[in-house]
């Protein structure tokens, strides 16, 4: 399979999905190529009413097809296929994406596409798994807790890693009885929109998946506060997830499932494998540009050993080559925007004006379109910007402590928990740190999520609220009755 393309020769399915087709719309907001910056297509934004003919949509699919009230495993062998499907058409998928997106073609396929059908696959499976409970009551009644969907799920997804995020919120909602509306990063539209098509090619029922296209202001504000939506489920910054909260609250009640910023740390002892941790910290920052909620931005290590492993991260950075994200050779990403990468500099250069150091990076790489130098920055204190702000880019802060207190009070990050790096040979101390950490996820001796889909993620203080993957995302997007029933009055 030859993945590489030509950027100019990629059709675009341009518009929304409502029920089973695509409903073409003109495009209102300018789209540009993260790896060359070429404007190329335009995202069309859906109004309050068109949101509202989507979720209308779903309720009506909901009811004819009764797919939350089917043998839970139709829903199953649906879904199935679905995955299936996603896996054989992983070439297109890959090239829509990797067009409007910073993730590379090749890291497509054998990555987020491969790894979403798994997921789907995984949450399918849930169909027909889960039980209801029957609980001690007096011997005169009889008492169950019952689950249910939810109805019709709203869910909003960013740009970073686009078939993924809609993976993680579809696949869940689906298994568990409910449609969804959704809406992707205007950034990054259209690897949804073929997603959706290839679920109707499966047999889902139409309009259980409509992909509305638009901003979050006029968009999302319509999904977040439509009466009709049961559920919400936004994966993006703790700014946005703020909004959305509030939108909630202005407009009624309504459970949401938050995944938000971070900032992660990377806490390295000094009997930890130093190569080993290297390349995971390496990667833990590297990985899209460090455009991820959970990047491991923080490095913070023993003090007799922060040269020497500050040596080797920054030769792993010496390696990054700038190519774009079509050429199937292509390793590191661009970042998503000029705006975003202006951001980045911003923070970097506020930092260095404090009284940090760059060690390494600190700037825009001499390539087309937006892609910026792998950077690492020996901080003051923990009032950096470097430190307090979440870049979002491949920028890694290092800190040093000289005991076990010391570094988790620096870990702890007054605004975010989301997730953690910890390198140790110390069984005991990896135990005894890891219960200590502030964070949704830790990850001890790598860094990283891996196929193991039954791991829900999620973050502490303001890195969200409930959880995304595993079996907490399940039992998320069902709503739970209790029931009593009295048994003298039964014949």
């Amino acid at each position: 399979m030859t993945l590489s393309f030509d950027p100019d020769r990629i059709p675009l399915p341009v518009g929304h999905f409502i029920g089973d087709r695509l409903v073409p719309a003109e495009g209102v907001i300018e789209m540009r190529r993260p790896s060359d910056g070429k404007a190329y297509a335009g995202c069309p934004v859906a109004d309050e009413s068109l949101v509202d003919r989507a979720v209308q949509t779903a309720k009506q699919a909901l009811k004819v097809s009764n797919w939350g009230g089917v043998r839970p495993r139709e829903r199953t062998v649906v879904l199935q296929r679905w995955a299936d499907l996603i896996e054989s058409e992983a070439e297109t998928l890959a090239k829509l994406e990797a067009l409007s997106s910073t993730r590379p073609v090749g890291h497509l396929v054998a990555g987020d596409i491969a790894v979403t059908a798994e997921q789907i696959r995984f949450f399918a499976e849930f169909a027909d798994k889960e039980t209801s409970d029957l609980v001690p009551t007096d011997d005169a009644n009889l008492g169950m807790i019952m689950s249910e969907p939810y109805g019709v799920v709203g869910a909003i997804t960013p740009w970073n890693f686009p078939v993924s995020m809609a993976g993680w919120k579809l696949g869940p909602a689906l298994a568990a009885g409910s449609a969804v509306v959704l809406k992707p990063s205007e950034m990054t539209p259209f690897s949804a929109v073929y997603l959706a098509e290839l679920a109707i090619r499966a047999g889902l029922p139409a309009g259980l998946i409509n992909i509305v296209l638009g901003d979050g202001q006029v968009t999302g504000n319509a999904i977040t506060g439509h009466p009709d939506i049961g559920k919400v489920s936004f994966t993006g910054s703790t700014l946005a997830g703020s909004a959305i909260m509030t939108n909630i609250a202005r407009t009624g009640i309504k459970p949401m499932t938050l995944e938000l910023g971070g900032k992660s740390p990377q806490v390295v002892f000094a009997d930890a494998d130093l190569d080993k941790a290297a390349s995971a910290i390496s990667q833990g920052i590297l990985s899209n540009a460090g455009q991820a909620c959970v990047a491991g931005s923080r490095l913070i290590v023993e003090e007799s050993i922060a040269a020497s492993l500050a040596e080797a991260i920054v030769a792993r950075m010496k390696m990054v080559e700038a190519t774009p994200t079509w050429d199937e050779t292509a390793q590191y990403s661009p970042i998503i925007s000029q705006r975003q990468l202006n951001r980045i500099h911003g923070i970097v250069e506020s930092a260095v004006s404090s009284g940090d150091e760059c060690l390494f990076g600190g700037g825009q790489m001499d390539a087309p379109g937006y892609f910026y130098q792998p950077t690492l920055i020996a901080v003051r204190d923990g009032s950096s910007p470097a430190i307090t702000e979440e870049i979002f880019g491949p920028v890694l802060t290092l800190q040093t402590f000289s005991d076990e207190e010391e570094a988790l009070a620096l870990a702890d990050h007054p605004t975010y928990g989301l997730a953690a790096g910890l390198f140790t040979r110390d069984l005991s101390r990896a135990i005894r740190v890891t219960r200590r950490l502030q964070a949704g996820t830790v990850w001890v001796n790598r860094y990283g999520r891996s196929r193991d889909h039954i791991l829900p993620t999620g973050g502490y203080k303001q890195s969200g609220i409930g959880k995304d993957l595993g079996r907490d995302a399940y039992l998320a997007n069902r709503k739970s009755k209790s029931v009593l029933i009295s048994l003298e009055d039964l014949r």
